[in-house]
């Protein structure tokens, strides 16, 4: 496996590297966003780890250009900006997953790992579809029947979530997990709150609703 590194602090930067190459990985190591972007581009990597707060061009910037340009290169964000709209910021621009610093070695292997085996999906679903309803996840357009829609980065999130799972129904308690990585009932109504949202920008001015509610028990949309 080929892993390409970008991390401006060198002790942890080196700590990384010498703990992927002990297992056997071949490691590049970069300590800024601009030479992170050139080397990203050129070569052929299985997976980057790329920090959010790096010298010449920010994490979140590099890989969104790495996206505009078409690259699909699984990314790991690595930083110690662990909020959740830190992360679903993260996870918007294209990253893959998100690890939060302090870390420990064995799950960012593992993580690694796993975002190596999947890297063929991953080129498959830069554009989802239901109905006359189509989302780009390179350009983060959404479109329908011709007309453009603007969505806020969590709209565009539970939008995505949905279109991922079509035809499935989704509980409260999975989108509130997968989209606000919250693991407990928090008595709120942040779900329909944005679902509303959703409808009112993708199915009210349409004749046909995509999204349904499932009386008892959650949402799917079709199409």
């Amino acid at each position: 496996m080929k892993l390409l590194v970008i991390e401006d602090d060198a002790t942890t930067g080196a700590y990384i590297a010498r703990g992927l190459r002990e297992e056997g990985q071949a490691v590049d190591l970069v300590d800024n966003g601009r030479d992170g972007l050139v080397q990203a581009t050129a070569g052929a990597y299985d997976v980057l780890i790329v920090d959010r707060m790096l010298p010449e061009i920010d994490g979140m910037t590099l890989v969104k250009t790495l996206r505009g340009a078409g690259n699909r290169t699984p990314v790991l964000f690595l930083t110690s900006l662990g909020s959740v709209d830190d992360r679903i910021a993260g996870l918007n621009a294209g990253g893959d997953d998100y690890l939060v610093k302090p870390f420990a070695f064995g799950e960012l292997s593992a993580r690694v790992a796993a975002l190596a085996r999947r890297p063929q999906a991953l080129e498959q679903d830069t554009k989802l579809t239901a109905g006359d309803l189509t989302m780009d996840l390179v350009t983060r357009q959404v479109m329908r029947a011709g007309r453009k829609i603007d969505l806020l980065p969590r709209e565009f999130a539970l939008l995505e979530h949905l279109l991922r799972r079509k035809g499935r129904v989704q509980t409260r308690t999975m989108l509130l997990e997968s989209v606000w990585d919250i693991s407990f009932d928090p008595k709120t109504n942040v779900v329909e709150t944005h679902i509303s949202r959703l409808r009112a920008k993708i199915d009210k001015p349409f004749p046909t609703e995509l999204i349904q509610t499932m009386r008892g028990a959650g949402y799917r949309i079709e199409g």
